[in-house]
């Protein structure tokens, strides 16, 4: 089935910035805008249905689908919005994909905005998923840019997922919660990048389960805090069987910012090994003068400075 996208030229602005798109994609998409349906298109092996009680979608996913995309942005560009979405990916065995989600809020208005989008991801025998989700907020209005996403993944043996998880800027509110639970030979790798700015606040959970011999998970979280702005980052893998499990937080602080790293490691058996890391601290001044000397004002080599540290 294909469709039409409908989008006015700020909702295209938001898509370019969640989802890196400039036009409408090739493959499966779904684009949701205010609240409705904006745009949707499937192929031969990818399917999205709305569900019964329209709270979200079904993507299914054809066993062995190749070098296949699902785009599945939001929009939300009007003050006062409130949704919950439920997304469900069933990602068939030896797949291997693309999913790019993301949302963002444009508040011009008096009243807050908020999007929590539910997603569940149900990955077969040796399917392989790389999902990038990209949260971003723009407005000048009073009312606040609320994201509070959540992610489910349950992975079968020998399947892989990369997360790419993205808020640089904009989102005044969020609470991120990511559960997987791993059977033998499967692997998990995120990639947290999260940065906040004034009053802001940001909080991010992981809750891996390593429940299979060989099942591994490499959780990492790089971030600054800047201004007044708050972040916590809590993550707990727990080692049901022999596995491999790694957690990282490494942070920068600036101004007035908080930052609280909460790694918690869990064996539960004699050969899982578990390792976490975390690192709190102000720009190295050393770097600011080296990079001042090449021409730079001290916010340019600042900004130059978290813009490498992100990447």
């Amino acid at each position: 089935m294909a469709g039409t996208v409908q989008l006015d030229e700020i909702q295209k602005r938001i898509i370019a910035e969640v989802a890196d798109l400039h036009e409408v994609p090739l493959g499966a998409y779904n684009f949701r805008a205010n609240s409705k349906l904006a745009g949707r298109n499937t192929t031969a092996n990818i399917d999205i249905v709305s569900k019964e009680d329209g709270s979200g979608i079904d993507i299914r996913i054809r066993p062995g689908t190749k070098h296949e995309s699902v785009h599945i942005p939001v929009v939300i560009s009007e003050s006062g919005i409130s949704e919950t979405v439920y997304n469900d990916f069933y990602v068939g065995e030896d797949s291997d994909v693309v999913i790019v989600a993301g949302c963002g809020i444009d508040n011009c208005g008096k009243q807050d905005s908020e999007h929590d989008g539910i997603h569940r991801f149900y990955l077969e025998k040796g399917a392989r998923v790389r999902y990038v989700e990209k949260h971003y907020g723009s407005g000048d209005g009073e009312g606040k840019r609320i994201l509070n996403p959540g992610t489910e993944v349950y992975m079968e043996e020998g399947s892989s997922m990369i997360m790419e998880m993205e808020q640089i800027k904009g989102v005044d509110s969020t609470e991120r919660m990511t559960k997987a639970e791993l059977k033998a030979g499967a692997s998990l790798v995120v990639k947290e990048r999260l940065m906040t700015h004034g009053s802001q606040s940001a909080v991010s959970i992981y809750r891996v389960d390593l429940n299979g011999e060989g099942a591994s998970a490499d959780v990492v979280s790089r971030s600054v805090a800047r201004d007044r702005s708050y972040q916590k980052f809590d993550a707990r893998i727990t080692g049901n069987a022999p596995c491999s499990g790694h957690t990282e937080c490494d942070s920068i602080i600036m101004d007035e910012g908080r930052i609280l790293a909460v790694p918690s490691l869990e064996a539960n058996d004699v050969d899982a090994m578990l390792v976490h890391e975390a690192a709190i601290g102000k720009i190295a001044g050393d770097q600011l003068i080296k990079l001042m000397t090449l021409g730079l004002t001290e916010s340019e080599a600042e900004e130059q400075i978290i813009n490498g540290f992100l990447k």
